[in-house]
């Protein structure tokens, strides 16, 4: 039986999708525990129990590993998300529903958002610039900007421009996620309601 596929258009087996993923749990669970620095090829595969020429078969490097983790995250943070917010009819709970949810997967995948973190910080190409700078965020922000242009098109939301919204929302959260990594003691939950409900006072019409 064959599952994904490759770049070169060829399908992935089972086996080697089971094997990729064993590699980008332990990445996680590496940089997670000692940082991104410190989380080379080799101390992953130690920690899979494997050899570094077995992450090498499976992913062309670093980049294209790291590239895997923040997908898979990614995609893991979206599948908690949707339902949550599909179950909302108004785009002013869509956006509460929206903090509080992946306040909520935070406090339910700490390793996972700690790793997240250590790599939009620390990994950087060859000229030193962050792999994942504003342009890699591009996604979230016109999911962002589509529920505030359907919010306002509905009259259910004042008029603002839905882009710089969106960048705003998007820059809370993650300053959120810093300052609870920072400061582990921090009440997250509580965090997430005040600024809930400074984005839903900043966008519904007075």
């Amino acid at each position: 039986m064959q599952s994904k596929n490759e770049p070169d258009g060829q399908k992935r087996s089972f086996i080697e999708e089971a094997r990729r993923a064993q590699i980008i749990a332990a990445a996680v669970q590496t940089i997670a525990s000692v940082g991104f620095p410190k989380a080379s090829l080799a101390r992953i595969a130690a920690t899979a129990g494997i050899s570094k020429g077995v992450i090498s078969y499976h992913f062309a490097g670093k980049d294209e590993l790291m590239d895997q983790v923040v997908v898979t995250v990614y995609t893991d943070i979206a599948e908690h998300l949707l339902p949550r917010l599909a179950e909302k009819d108004t785009a002013t709970d869509i956006v509460r529903a929206h903090v509080m949810g992946v306040a909520e997967y935070a406090l339910a995948n700490p390793e996972r958002m700690r790793t997240i973190t250590e790599i939009f910080v620390h990994d950087r190409d060859a000229e030193g610039v962050p792999r994942y700078g504003a342009l890699a965020a591009e996604p979230l922000y016109e999911s962002l900007e589509t529920l505030y242009r359907e919010g306002q098109a509905s009259g259910e939301l004042r008029a603002f421009d839905p882009r710089v919204m969106a960048v705003t929302q998007q820059a809370g959260i993650d300053a959120m996620f810093g300052y609870w990594m920072a400061r582990p003691d921090t009440d997250l939950l509580a965090h997430a309601r005040e600024l809930a409900d400074l984005f839903v006072r900043a966008v519904r019409p007075d």
